[in-house]
């Protein structure tokens, strides 16, 4: 048998003098007169499979509070095992809290009697009546509105008291033990009534009073932080739970902090664009009046399953967008300035790991590629944890002038270096706008984030270039986690690289090879602890000397070879050689 079907046979079985209505069940309710009252009142369940809440019943009189199947069973005394959706491998009531001796619930009674005429009419502008008032207990202090928050064994032991016209003024009366977070849950009986079923989860109780004389079941928190540290193991029985907070950022956050730890199960309703901020349920009901069902239902229609996921459609525009851009002008410009490099590679894209022996001038290399970059107006962040700032800027301004270091330092001071100079230091000021050098050793993945966002949005660009001088002096925790701490980066530079849109250029130490030397056939294995370098790298490069750099040899006959070891979309070998342009600090890439 189907679950509709079981479900409407189940309650056909208990009740009488039943009849059906566009797809509910009504009978005379079997729990009235047990509740003192003279005349049965109508009962009324949901019959309604394709809606989230088949099987929900409710006494139109409100004697019981109303529910689903198994609570259906327990206050009719009928064995849960006839119930649909019983479970026998759990407890059919989660096991209670141990309770003080004392409670609130004489003062809890006392605060009832004293609401008066004006804030009847205060609630009766959402369309809350008396009875569903009375149900969840409200009262009044004489000068605070009271809402007891009842615990699962019936009892009341705090209270949350809150002046009418301003929310913000509040305080909690009772036992103190229960102020704390854990409690923080208004109407909390309401989730052992809706087990296998559904229930709103809402912010502020006068919302939830809104929901409850509609007939929904619910429970609510007072505030959006209460709403973030939730146990989202309260609704593991649950299957839907809808969640409904004011119209604001902050709240909306943590609605979406709880839906995450909820899961599948959890619907987000959501507000339509132009109403007020803090708008809630309160007011649409006050707005609404007797359209304020139909436009509950509509929002409940609206909701959708929160998923950690994108839609199909907007993974599938989410590409279209890449291929857009990929074929646009900003991609195209991600080129290093070495013609062969870039056409052996497509420009620099994705991780682009670097590997080389001390001193063959892979810092050199970084630094011209990342500085020709930020003249033509790519943004790069260079962390450079081997040459510093000062001894960084100059080599670059040595290249630009085409003056060697002692010269430059000496046109600084003294204005002498003539046109050349006065040029480059024009074109060197114009690509600080688009170069950031950091030497931060305490870097960590969150900051580098952070970095990434603000110069895109300083420089307006789609792209950002991330040089790291070297990927061995990245900061850890300690020197002895350094591999478990280089295959950590590795996995947070993936994460930016695929989030961020952003290309990595990173400098790599190479193991000592055979003779103690860095002259072996380039290959993956000769990164310095290279870990998930090979799975991580979109290109795996190494720079290597055509001359020993442990010999003495003239700086401008010095040359190297760029090869590429391996590449997920390019085919490996040699990318092309480069010549030491001695003394302007760079290289040129040689036919």
């Amino acid at each position: 048998m189907e679950n509709g079907e079981a479900i409407a046979s189940f309650y056909r079985r208990f009740l009488r003098n039943t009849q059906e209505e566009k797809n509910h069940l009504i009978a005379e309710c079997p729990f009235c007169q047990k509740q003192g009252l003279e005349s049965a009142g109508r009962l009324v369940v949901s019959l309604d499979t394709s809606g989230f809440f088949n099987g929900y019943f409710r006494c139109l009189n409100r004697c019981v509070p109303g529910g689903f199947p198994l609570w259906f069973a327990k206050l009719m005394g009928v064995s849960p095992d006839k119930a649909p959706g019983y479970d026998p491998d759990r407890e059919f009531i989660r096991p209670q809290a141990e309770y003080p001796a004392t409670n609130i619930n004489t003062e809890v009674t006392i605060y009832q009697d004293q609401l008066n005429e004006e804030l009847l009419a205060r609630f009766q502008q959402a369309g809350i009546g008396p009875a569903v008032l009375a149900e969840l207990k409200i009262g009044y202090n004489g000068r605070y509105l009271v809402y007891p928050y009842v615990q699962e064994d019936g009892n009341c032991y705090a209270a949350r008291c809150v002046f009418p016209e301003r929310r913000e003024d509040f305080f909690w009366h009772g036992d103190e033990r229960f102020f704390a977070d854990q409690h923080h849950l208004f109407n909390s009986e309401d989730i052992q009534r809706c087990e296998n079923g559904a229930l709103f989860l809402c912010q502020g109780e006068d919302n939830l009073l809104t929901l409850k004389q509609l007939g929904f079941p619910g429970v609510a928190v007072p505030d959006p932080h209460s709403l973030e540290v939730l146990d989202p193991e309260r609704f593991a029985f649950i299957h839907t739970v809808f969640i409904v907070t004011e119209n604001n950022p902050e709240a909306e956050a943590a609605a979406r902090a709880i839906a995450a730890k909820i899961g599948y199960k959890a619907r987000l309703l959501r507000w339509s664009i132009g109403l007020p901020r803090n708008y809630d349920l309160f007011q649409l009901a006050c707005d609404k009046g007797k359209e304020f069902k139909a436009a509950v239902l509509a929002m409940i229609q609206e909701s959708s399953a929160f998923s950690p996921f994108a839609t199909p459609q907007r993974e599938y525009d989410r590409f279209r967008e890449q291929l857009t851009q990929e074929a646009g002008a900003a991609y195209e410009a991600m080129k290093t300035g070495f013609p062969r490099f870039d056409q052996a590679l497509d420009g620099l894209h994705g991780i682009n790991i670097v590997g080389g022996a001390p001193k063959v001038g892979k810092s050199c290399f970084a630094i011209q590629i990342a500085t020709e970059m930020a003249r033509h107006k790519v943004p790069v962040l260079y962390y450079d944890f081997e040459n510093g700032r000062q001894k960084l800027y100059q080599r670059t301004l040595s290249r630009l002038s085409r003056l060697p270091v002692p010269a430059v330092k000496d046109a600084g001071a003294t204005g002498a270096g003539g046109p050349s100079f006065a040029s480059a230091c024009q074109q060197f000021q114009e690509l600080l706008v688009y170069l950031r050098v950091i030497n931060d050793r305490k870097l960590n993945a969150e900051i580098m984030r952070r970095h990434i966002d603000f110069i895109r949005h300083e420089t307006r660009s789609e792209y950002t270039v991330v040089v790291i001088d070297s990927l061995h002096k990245l900061p850890f925790k300690e020197f002895s986690e350094q591999r478990t701490g280089i295959d950590a980066w590795l996995r947070q530079l993936e994460a930016i690289r695929d989030e961020l849109q952003v290309s990595f250029l990173i400098l790599s130490e190479l193991s000592r090879g055979t003779k103690d030397g860095y002259t072996d056939t380039p290959h993956m294995g000769v990164f310095k602890g290279s870990g998930d370098i090979e799975y991580s790298a979109d290109n795996a490069l190494v720079f290597t000397p055509n001359w020993d750099p442990l010999q003495t040899s003239e700086d401008a006959q010095r040359q190297n070879n760029l090869w590429l070891v391996a590449s997920r979309e390019h085919t490996p070998g040699l990318v092309a050689r480069y010549g030491l342009d001695y003394p302007y600090w760079g290289f040129i890439e040689l036919e």
